[in-house]
């Protein structure tokens, strides 16, 4: 018998920056209601809004799917982007390959990845060059 007490589905648009935080705001709702504590919420709402910008930013948009158990939230972040040719650099923080557009509206910092290795406890990354990338969060409650 599973644990999962809700799994939550959300597409991410390409280049939508407006809409961008909408996944994690809405996970971030449903924890409340579930009696997560705060600083759960915290850590889920920064490390999932990490990846949603990364997959408008970076990769044409994608999934973001979320499992809910008592004892952790998974987050699976799926794109079919352009693959990160060096996942050592691209974590590092400050690094950034965001288009002037992104940085003119204020993203593009260089502090995705970096934030989402800073607030999950697993961080998992599969990427493959002109196919995508899956980013795979657990953050243990």
């Amino acid at each position: 018998m599973s644990d999962i007490v809700k799994t939550l589905h959300y597409d991410v648009d390409p280049k939508d920056f407006d809409s961008v935080g909408e996944a994690s705001g809405k996970t971030k709702n449903v924890l409340r209601q579930l009696g997560f504590p705060p600083e759960v919420l915290r850590r889920v709402a920064i490390a999932m809004y990490e990846g949603e910008i990364n997959m408008v930013i970076h990769a044409n948009g994608g999934t973001a799917d979320v499992e809910i158990s008592p004892k952790q939230i998974k987050i699976t972040l799926k794109d079919n982007g352009p693959g990160i040719p060096d996942i050592e650099k691209a974590m590092q923080k400050g690094y950034s390959t965001a288009s002037e557009e992104a940085r003119s509206l204020g993203f593009g910092a260089g502090m995705g990845l970096f934030n989402m290795d800073t607030y999950a406890d697993e961080l998992n990354i599969t990427t493959k060059i002109g196919v995508g990338t899956t980013v795979e969060m657990i953050i243990r409650t």
